[in-house]
């Protein structure tokens, strides 16, 4: 069937899914249609009025089957959603008709011998109290870990905190099995394993319905939360790669903002003096002393600093970190946007920092890549019209910085830049009539496109 073809006979659909909570309320509907889309200019006007029909909240995987099979009976398409807390509209539905909310599966099935078996609805925040009760955590997580769930994280995210250590959730071991449902004539359960999770992760719900997940834990450690002034940027862009390169200091997250970035954060304004550039930190306890060693190396001051207990009492400086400090930026100005960049080395990051100044203020994210420490950047963005955003990703990308375009809801133009044939392949098998958040995998349509014409 042509993508022109695509039906949404969602009022068909579920009259057939008794005991399903169902919603039709408009201005419910429409909240439950958005992700923060809008820290993209671009997105805010091409996503503006997509709204889904209803929503259905399943309990459990049967209930998924259901809709599942509603769903291609009547030709609906699907969005599957879990807290909307993704930045390029990927559970937004282009095509209306139905979403399906998974908040409503958080089971933790188990956790034994640092490895989890969870429902696809579970939040990370609650996963993880639970898990540090057997002294374990999740590898990784976003500034969103209150709210987001695993599922969500699995099928939009990339990376977060903890990322320093253990790379990125495309990295083979982060995720080893999911189980999806299919969108087949006769829908099916999958159980994905190893490798073949990559048809499925950070695919945008685009060829399976996740229930349930497998992942690899951490050891839970008690982080201590810092804050590292200095007087330069690249002084303390030099202090983030020391210390993700530092094997002996075990860390969590290394965030480095130059000014005036940190005048964004009036919470945190007792330790930010006018005109520093800082480093937002997890350190573990056990690696202070060494830490102060390192910090004292590079010029910088300590302004603030709480014990792993004290952290758990208030607001995480996580919270002021990844895509958080978008969030609080845009609370202030709401006309700043925001880049994703590799850097790859800090001779690039220094070339780019003094060739922009302040129309790209430069946010870093340090993670593990291939064994080694990279610098990541969360770049704000001056915005002031379309055409001059696509000459700053050009001048990045011509000077070899990679971007993944935080400004487009196609899942091949972001973090993969092209799209993973497995992907493709595993949709055509598994989707058949392009249902699951139809025109996100825009190769998928065009490729149907041709066929239609040349049938």
């Amino acid at each position: 069937m042509s993508p022109s073809r695509q039906l949404t006979n969602w009022k068909d659909a579920i009259a057939e899914l008794d005991g399903i909570e169902t919603i039709t309320d408009r201005d419910r509907v429409a909240k439950l249609s958005l992700d923060y889309y809008h820290f993209s200019p671009i997105l805010q006007q091409q996503l503006a009025d997509k709204r889904g029909n209803c929503v259905v909240r399943p309990t459990d995987e049967n209930q998924v089957l259901q809709i599942a099979r509603a769903c291609v009976k009547h030709r609906v398409s699907l969005t599957i959603r879990g807290a909307g807390t993704g930045n390029y509209g990927q559970c937004i539905p282009l095509k209306s008709g139905i979403i399906l909310d998974t908040t409503q599966m958080n089971a933790i099935r188990w956790i034994r011998d640092g490895i989890a078996r969870v429902e696809a609805g579970v939040k990370m925040a609650v996963f993880d109290k639970q898990a540090r009760q057997q002294g374990w955590e999740l590898r990784m997580y976003p500034s969103t870990y209150r709210t987001a769930t695993l599922g969500g994280f699995i099928g939009g995210g990339s990376g977060g905190i903890g990322s320093i250590t253990y790379g990125m959730l495309a990295d083979r071991g982060n995720v080893l099995a999911a189980r999806v449902v299919t969108l087949e004539d006769e829908p099916k359960i999958l159980e994905l394993r190893g490798d073949e999770i990559q048809k499925i992760n950070h695919a945008y719900g685009t060829n399976g319905i996740i229930t349930e997940l497998e992942l690899p834990l951490a050891p839970a450690y008690p982080w201590a939360e810092l804050i590292v002034i200095f007087d330069d940027f690249m002084s303390a862009a030099r202090f983030g790669q020391a210390l993700g390169n530092a094997d002996g200091l075990i860390k969590k997250l290394i965030c480095i903002c130059a000014a005036p970035i940190p005048s964004y954060f009036p919470a945190l304004k007792d330790y930010l003096p006018k005109g520093k550039h800082c480093a937002l930190l997890m350190v573990a306890e056990s690696s202070l002393e060494s830490f102060q060693d390192l910090v004292r190396e590079y010029g910088g001051e300590i302004t603030y600093s709480k014990t792993a207990l004290e952290a758990s009492k208030g607001v995480s400086l996580a919270e002021f970190t990844w895509n958080h400090t978008t969030l609080h930026a845009r609370s202030i100005d709401p006309n700043l946007t925001y880049l994703q960049t590799m850097f790859f080395n800090l001779d690039l990051v220094e070339e780019l920092y003094q060739h922009f100044g302040n129309e790209v203020m430069m946010h870093l994210e340090f993670s593990r890549a291939d064994g080694k420490t990279v610098p990541g950047g969360l770049q704000l963005v001056r915005f002031t019209n379309e055409e001059r955003l696509n000459e700053i990703i050009a001048y990045h990308e011509a000077r070899g910085a990679a971007i993944a375009n935080p400004h487009t809801y196609h899942l091949e133009s972001t973090g993969r830049q092209t799209l993973d044939s497995l992907q493709l392949q595993f949709k055509e098998q598994v989707d058949p009539y392009g249902l699951m958040n139809p025109g996100k995998m825009k190769s998928w349509w065009e490729r149907q496109s041709v066929r239609s014409l040349e049938s």
